[in-house]
């Protein structure tokens, strides 16, 4: 089995991040909000975040790093894994709830990097519930409470 050298992954990397960064701010573009609350609109930082990523991007395109390999198959299926857990989580945020959904991904995130079952749950119910009071109180941000808490108000 032959290996990619690191210039060839870093410029495949690129390239993949800069469809990602171009997805992203048609997305930014095309969103629509019935009130603007803000002087810059809710497009302005998605939008900026998809062009810094278009132009970090850019650099591994046009310089990569030295000469390496891809990451061991342990190490690809641990990233994957997290990557999948990143896309439930934003399934499921506005359905389960945002105190419920950070528990489970915090947790089994933990757990994937090699943390007990009682230290998962602690880390768990005191990140979900310490942001959620962070983002509340703190900063007035309004958090999904989920639609099966909806149901039982």
């Amino acid at each position: 089995m032959s290996q990619v050298t690191k210039p060839v992954a870093d410029r495949l990397l690129g390239l993949v991040l800069i469809g990602l960064a171009a997805f992203v701010a048609v997305q930014a573009i095309n969103l629509e909000v019935p009130f603007s609350y803000e002087p810059v609109g809710p497009r302005a930082f998605p939008l900026g975040l998809s062009i810094l990523l278009a132009g970090l991007s850019l650099v591994l395109v046009v310089k990569p790093g030295a000469d390496g390999h891809w990451p061991h198959k342990a190490l690809t299926l641990r990233l994957l894994l997290v990557l999948g857990l990143l896309l439930a989580y934003a399934m499921l945020f506005t359905r389960l709830g945002f105190i419920p959904t950070s528990l489970l991904v915090v947790a089994a995130l933990a757990r994937l990097f090699g943390a007990s079952n009682g230290k998962a749950l602690i880390t768990g119910v005191l990140l979900s519930a310490g942001s959620y009071v962070l983002f509340t109180e703190g900063l007035g941000i309004a958090l999904p409470t989920g639609t099966w808490l909806a149901a039982l108000i």
